[in-house]
């Protein structure tokens, strides 16, 4: 078949290999334009433009799917788009462009989390086991029947940065798996079954830890917002990003105190504590958080303060 693949970031890329690599012809890719990047805001094209780039496969760089993307994209003459992380919603025209539509692989078991952020919502809601979903892509948001689907158990400890790039590994198989199983005209799609959760795009505030909840719920927020948006606290008023956490030890703390205990630095919550291992305050690079204790000058420090 002759596919069209519609990508953006790096949790892109697996798929956009795959699909390159497969039986079948990569014909065009669509991404978002150019963003700037790192402290000087250079203007710098996607990871999925810069792969396509280098294979010589042809690019439409635009945020907005319109006119002039479905013109592209019908000079193409597609059989099948693919749609993974795009970052913007195909609509009609271009929906019903491709002869079979349009496939679009997602990281969750839906109809649980759709949107924009699953996995991070799925670790902050605290699921124990998420997946990926290869469904049908239709006008109603990440509604359409799906077709194949992984089941993956959290590992303990694991961030969203880390379940995300594997699921972005796994993904890549079931997805290929799909557009073989429509090549071959076996493909079946179930619609989908239970009720819908929402992962809309985080924000900063989504990564502000509330020590007065127990320290699971505080891990499970610090690991879903890891390492985007980033997760974070106050101390005396400073914000301090928190990029490395796990279960602390018993000790008798308030919600928010903080404390050395032996050689690590502690954080009390509603029940029991958290291990700040590695933080990094404002106006400073990431540090380990014994040496950031140190450095403080507070005869009570607490953490929200």
């Amino acid at each position: 078949m002759r596919i069209v693949f519609a990508g953006t970031p790096a949790p892109a890329l697996p798929s956009l290999q795959a699909v390159a690599a497969s039986a079948h012809d990569l014909v065009g890719v669509l991404t978002r334009t150019d963003a700037p990047v790192g402290r000087k805001r250079v203007l710098t094209p996607s990871p999925v433009a810069a792969v396509a780039a280098e294979r010589g496969v042809p690019v439409v760089k635009t945020d907005r799917l319109d006119a002039a993307a479905t013109d592209a994209v019908a000079s193409w003459q597609p059989d099948l788009g693919v749609v993974v992380a795009y970052g913007g919603l195909v609509r009609e025209p271009l929906l019903s462009l491709p002869r079979y539509g349009w496939i679009n692989l997602h990281f969750s078991l839906l109809p649980r989390w759709r949107g924009a952020a699953p996995v991070q919502h799925a670790l902050v809601a605290g699921d124990r086991v998420t997946g990926a979903s290869v469904f049908r892509l239709v006008a109603a948001l990440d509604a359409g029947d799906v077709y194949r689907e992984l089941r993956y158990p959290v590992p303990r400890g694991a961030t969203a940065g880390d379940v995300l790039a594997e699921l972005a590994v796994r993904g890549a198989e079931l997805l290929v798996q799909v557009v073989d199983d429509l090549a071959a005209g076996t493909a079946v799609a179930r619609p989908q079954e239970g009720e819908p959760t929402f992962a809309p795009k985080l924000t900063i505030a989504d990564g502000l830890l509330d020590f007065a909840q127990s320290a699971e719920r505080v891990l499970d927020r610090f690991r879903g917002t890891t390492p985007e948006p980033g997760a974070h606290t106050t101390v005396d008023g400073q914000r301090l990003k928190v990029l490395a956490a796990l279960r602390g030890p018993d000790a008798d703390l308030a919600p928010g105190a903080l404390a050395l205990v032996g050689r690590d630095v502690v954080a009390g919550t509603g029940d029991g504590t958290v291990l700040l291992r590695t933080v990094q305050p404002a106006g400073k690079g990431p540090m380990a958080a014994a040496d950031w204790w140190r450095g403080l000058r507070l005869h009570d420090p607490r953490v929200g303060s």
